[in-house]
């Protein structure tokens, strides 16, 4: 139906996660309406970003530079590591600016079911750093679900005869939601994680 340069740039667009055939189409025909310069500029970011972007080799975490800014930034606290399951975990523990530490970013999370084992999420990798280096305390920051039980529990087992603390990121009932729509397994985490009044 469309030419086929048009439909090409359209199905391009749908290998993005979440983009269908409609949303593709308009957001090739709003590329269609952008000036020279503007495309040039969409392009040349693509093509960066794919040829600049890559793994720090200490944390995992995504970077244009040789190590990335927080395991270069020696005002860091090197005491604690905060061990998520994607480099998007660690931008948005960032914006918040509650945490000084340092990261570690895993590969996923393991899934039997889906045959990710400990071996494709790197966890090798997490226990060589934290026997080389003085942590005090891992924080295990992972999605409240079965995945991410599975893998906190792992990680616990692995490291638990070393001298420090592992703790997870409290989950539960968010603030402002509705008892009625909440499921079944954040009910039954907020309980077990119900903390006294002070």
């Amino acid at each position: 139906m469309y030419p086929s340069s048009l439909q090409q740039l359209i199905d391009s667009f749908k290998y993005l996660p979440g983009i269908g055939e409609k949303t593709a189409e308009r957001l090739a025909f709003a590329v269609m309406n952008m000036d020279e310069e503007r495309i040039e500029q969409f392009s040349d970011s693509l093509k960066n970003v794919k040829k600049n972007i890559h793994r720090c080799p200490i944390c995992n975490s995504l970077t244009d530079l040789e190590n990335c800014s927080i395991c270069s930034n020696k005002s860091r606290d090197n005491t604690v590591l905060c061990v998520v399951e994607d480099p998007k975990s660690v931008f948005l523990f960032e914006s918040l600016g509650l945490f000084n530490g340092k990261y570690h970013v895993l590969k996923g999370l393991i899934s039997p079911l889906d045959g990710i084992s400990p071996e494709d999420i790197e966890l090798e990798k997490l226990i060589d750093r934290v026997k080389k280096e003085s942590f005090k305390e891992i924080i295990l920051a992972f999605k409240p679900s079965i995945e991410g039980e599975t893998t906190s529990l792992y990680i616990k087992r692995i490291l638990g005869d070393m001298n420090l603390s592992i703790t997870k990121i409290a989950s539960g009932i968010p603030i402002g939601a509705d008892m009625e729509y909440i499921d079944a397994l954040t009910l039954e985490r907020a309980l077990m994680d119900r903390k006294t009044i002070e």
